[in-house]
């Protein structure tokens, strides 16, 4: 201590009898000598500034220590018990700058204060420039909504298999932070597929508008893998001789409610749904899939979409039942009540719905 006592006399009796206030101000001054000269500072001088402000800084007043915190954290043979302790302070406006940035505290201390601290010590942590596996597990673990979502955005950030399924976990709750998983270069395909399996299609639109063209191309291949595993088993439909069909009706201009109809009474279901793809521009798989359910709706949406007459809605509902099932007159009779009721802007509404679908 001799070197710093013969700068500030009567030093050593500060250190260990002075009274706070005077504390505080000696720690500004040897800070002050400190930083002057920091950058020339061989290692048991900063060992000796390291010992001295440890026992000095708590005492000084909540401004210079947040300053102190501050200039600290930025330095890279900054002294590093008194960065520990800074780190480690109840404070977050001391704690939080060497938390985000000090290239001192290294990741046994900050695993140890993420299993300590609060939200807020946490929530400075998912700021810094890189954050290892062991660090982000904690994170991940015990952090709040704000915390994985800043550690999920931190392209510096590592993430252990098991804190990315629990980040995906999270995600199927959480729109926000659905998107900034699926911004991460290091997302393997399989992990994008169980994010896009779990979240909403609205989500999965927004996602495909903020993200680049290869993992847009990504996402497309994924929904699509997704949608084929999704149809029940047994032998695809072949649609291509109905839609030979109905591209030689649209070129001649016969395509609209009297082709439909007729496909339909001619109980055509491949040339039906053909026809009706064409006519409302939602693409061919998603429109089977959705009048292929256990619900003719779907139908009923179309058919007010496009400004079907109910015989029309009234042949393709029979269609939809299919030669071994004959409805009631009562149920027949629902529909139409239902259709009459619906209202257009709803049905396209619903049907703009399915159309972005495919633009996944």
């Amino acid at each position: 201590m001799a070197v710093a006592t013969s700068l500030i006399p009567g030093l050593d009796d500060i250190v260990k009898r002075g009274d706070p206030r005077r504390r505080g101000e000696i720690a500004r001054a040897i800070a002050q000598l400190f930083f002057q000269g920091a950058e020339k500072l061989r290692p048991e001088l900063i060992d000796l500034f390291d010992n001295l402000l440890i026992d000095l800084v708590p005492h000084a007043e909540l401004a210079s220590r947040i300053d102190l915190a501050e200039r600290f954290s930025r330095l890279n043979n900054a002294p590093p018990h008194l960065v520990n302790q800074l780190a480690r302070e109840n404070e977050i406006m001391v704690a939080g700058p060497v938390l985000r940035r000090s290239p001192v505290l290294d990741d046994v201390a900050l695993v140890e204060i993420a299993r300590l601290k609060g939200q807020g010590h946490l929530l400075a942590m998912t700021e810094r420039p890189a954050l290892s596996a062991v660090v982000t597990d904690v994170l991940v673990e015990r952090g709040d909504r704000d915390v994985v979502r800043r550690a999920a955005a931190n392209a510096g950030a590592v993430f252990s298999p098991s804190s990315y399924s629990e980040l995906i976990k999270r995600a199927a709750q959480d729109g926000v932070l659905t998107l900034k998983i699926g911004q991460r270069n290091d997302l393997s395909g399989e992990n994008l597929k169980r994010l896009l399996d779990g979240t909403l299609d609205v989500i999965r639109r927004r996602l495909s508008t903020v993200v680049n063209p290869a993992r847009q191309a990504e996402i497309k291949r994924a929904m699509s893998a997704m949608e084929e595993a999704a149809r029940p088993p047994g032998p695809r439909r072949d649609f291509s001789a109905a839609q030979r069909t109905v591209l030689t009706l649209h070129r001649e201009g016969h395509l609209g409610e009297s082709a439909l109809l007729g496909f339909a009474k001619a109980n055509k279901s491949e040339e039906s749904i053909a026809a009706l793809s064409a006519m409302s521009g939602v693409r061919l798989q998603v429109l089977d899939r959705l009048i292929g359910g256990d619900r003719y709706d779907p139908l009923l949406i179309l058919g007010r979409v496009l400004n079907l007459g109910w015989p029309t809605v009234r042949a393709l509902i029979l269609l939809w039942y299919g030669s071994n099932r004959t409805p009631a007159d009562a149920d027949i009779e629902a529909a139409r009540l239902n259709f009459t009721r619906l209202m257009p802007t709803t049905a396209e509404r619903v049907v703009n719905f399915w159309r972005n679908r495919q633009t996944i």
